[in-house]
């Protein structure tokens, strides 16, 4: 097995979540705010009483059923520094990227049974979110970010779950509250984003990835200061991961 499929499933077994219930919800409510009336009664067909924002967090619940253990190297790609994901050693059971790629062709057919189609569509939701979190395209070297053990408000934590939810959760938002704060894009914006690819996306989040990893002293205690520097940012990747997700249902459904 190569180096680098040893680190991918080192990665797995820690059960790696994504953003938060907050973060997930405010892309899921984001992305609600931008599909076309289509795209909503499709949506609504598909998840019934749920909405893109209730549903976002689904799949990080399955992972406590063992139905779905395969799943669980569907929420990263490690792709280490200098390298692109074509080059980059590929994880056999799939990785984010090929996994969206897979659900959103698979959504185009129009060939899913009804219990398919509801569970793809919630998984592309979710993971769309994940791949906007930059600890998510892994740099091969930390798990994601979870290796780098600190003290976060002066609590033991770790790098990864910081940026899942540390951060966001510290604002106390609720995720409409969130949502309604940060969903200010313009037409030309909007059409920039949605215009990317799922490599893009990845690419993306690798390439500001570095930013994590800044701003931490050498007694790794981390609080105000670091929330500060990087709140922008946070925002930013909720921010375009529901744009982004709404352009995909749109694509498929709108």
């Amino acid at each position: 097995m190569k180096k680098g499929l040893i680190v991918l499933g080192i990665f797995a077994s820690l059960h790696v979540f994504g953003w938060g219930i907050i973060g997930h919800r405010t892309i899921g409510y984001i992305a609600e705010l931008h599909i076309s009336k289509k795209a909503k009664k499709e949506v609504a067909r598909v998840l019934g009483n749920e909405t893109l924002a209730t549903t976002s967090t689904w799949m990080d619940e399955i992972k406590s059923d063992n139905k779905y253990d395969h799943t669980h190297k569907w929420h990263y790609v490690t792709i280490p520094d200098k390298e692109k994901y074509e080059t980059c050693d590929k994880e056999p059971d799939g990785d984010i990227v090929q996994t969206i790629e897979r659900l959103i062709n698979e959504l185009k057919s129009d060939k899913l049974n009804s219990v398919t189609e509801t569970e793809n569509l919630k998984m592309l939701i979710h993971l769309i979110g994940d791949l906007h979190q930059p600890l998510h395209v892994g740099n091969g070297t930390d798990k994601g970010g979870n290796d780098v053990k600190l003290k976060w408000f002066w609590n033991n934590s770790n790098l990864h779950r910081v940026w899942d939810s540390g951060i966001i959760d510290g604002k106390k938002y609720s995720y409409t509250e969130l949502g309604n704060k940060i969903n200010h894009v313009s037409d030309e914006e909007i059409k920039i984003w949605q215009s990317t690819s799922v490599r893009d996306w990845a690419h993306e989040s690798m390439d500001i990835r570095d930013q994590c990893y800044e701003n931490i002293p050498e007694n790794k205690n981390i609080n105000y200061e670091y929330a500060y520097k990087n709140w922008a940012l946070v925002q930013q990747r909720l921010l375009k991961a529901g744009i982004r997700l709404a352009g995909v249902i749109n694509e498929i459904y709108g």
